[in-house]
């Protein structure tokens, strides 16, 4: 997208934030997002209900940020296109490649019906293998080969893909065990008694210290997957202590880690939407490389979206307490 931004006469730091702006917005409301697998299992809910749920916080959000892209953006005189630069782009894609936006449908759609996440995704990827060979987009051979000669026996996107998670997976392993750690050795419980002490029975202050642990934790591991992990823990405890319903606990633990993971300078995405950009420069020369120092303040739907959560704490919006069976009472219950 940025490529062809630039060369449409798009303000390049603006399109730089708006990719990452559309990456919060995913990344928070998307049914098969990590952040939201993992925010509704760590709290033992479902993912259709908490998506559900979290659409009127992403889109407060949403609505302003588009209004704001539209406005700074750029690109209003179309004389600022780079012609020869949309040519190139012309002769290098292929608009066939479109047809791969029917597996991905699918998958949503399974997901926000209630399907497992590997059902969902493992249906996604037998219809892909075929619509890539039969519409000439790859062979066989680019998606899975085997090769005794060489070091690497089995290749291919497949693997690839997998390859490409280990280090993620290793990390959230240790991160998972070393809360289990902190909860064995009585420090979480130390953790949570001090802040009961300053919660006392304001409800107001326990969405409030959630906020700010969720917030916290994402300003120090820059990777937001390993973040709300390692916050996850917390919010299910002080949530369950003050009966804050599961999907209420959900959406403050994503909501915030989709935002904030997407705006710091030294986060994960940011670094690798900056030194994406810069491997483009092989195939682009003409292509201009923002900073994430100079990005971060535009970000819009990040910024927006911890302010929304900010304000849902502190002013009760769409909380919501836990019933006995688990069902969605206005009114905290008496314990």
């Amino acid at each position: 997208m940025y490529p062809a931004g630039v060369a449409v006469g798009g303000d390049p730091t603006m399109l730089f934030a708006a990719i990452l702006a559309g990456a919060v917005f995913g990344d928070n409301l998307a049914p098969v997002s990590d952040t939201t697998i993992v925010s509704a299992t760590t709290q033992d809910a479902d993912v259709p209900g908490v998506v559900r749920s979290r659409f009127k916080y992403s889109i407060m959000a949403a609505i302003p940020t588009i209004i704001l892209f539209a406005i700074f953006g750029g690109g209003e005189d179309i004389a600022n296109a780079n012609q020869e630069a949309l040519n190139k782009m012309m002769d290098s894609t292929n608009p066939t490649g479109l047809v791969m936006l029917i597996p991905f449908a699918l998958v949503l759609l399974l997901a926000l019906t209630g399907q497992h996440l590997v059902t969902s995704l493992t249906w996604g990827i037998i219809v892909s293998i075929p619509l890539i060979v039969f519409m000439n987009l790859g062979s066989l051979a680019d998606i899975i080969s085997f090769n005794k000669d060489s070091d690497n026996v089995i290749s291919g996107a497949l693997v690839d893909g997998v390859m490409g998670y280990m280090n993620m997976a290793i990390l959230i392993l240790l991160i998972v065990a070393a809360a289990h750690l902190m909860k064995l050795g009585g420090t979480m419980a130390a953790l949570t008694g001090a802040l009961v002490k300053w919660i006392k029975n304001s409800i107001r202050r326990a969405e409030l210290a959630i906020w700010g642990i969720v917030a916290l934790l994402n300003s120090a591991i820059t990777i937001n997957t390993a973040a709300e992990i390692a916050a996850a823990p917390f919010v299910k405890e002080l949530g369950e202590k003050y009966k804050i319903h599961r999907y209420r606990r959900s959406n403050m633990l994503d909501a915030v880690t989709s935002a904030l993971g997407y705006i710091f300078p030294w986060g994960a995405p940011v670094l690798l939407g900056w030194s994406t950009i810069k491997l483009m420069q092989e195939t682009y020369d003409w292509l201009p490389v923002v900073t994430p120092t100079s990005v971060f303040p535009f970000v819009f739907q990040g910024w927006l979206l911890v302010i929304v959560m900010l304000i849902a704490a502190i002013t009760s919006w769409g909380l919501r307490f836990e019933g006995k069976n688990g069902e969605e009472l206005k009114e905290r219950p008496r314990d």
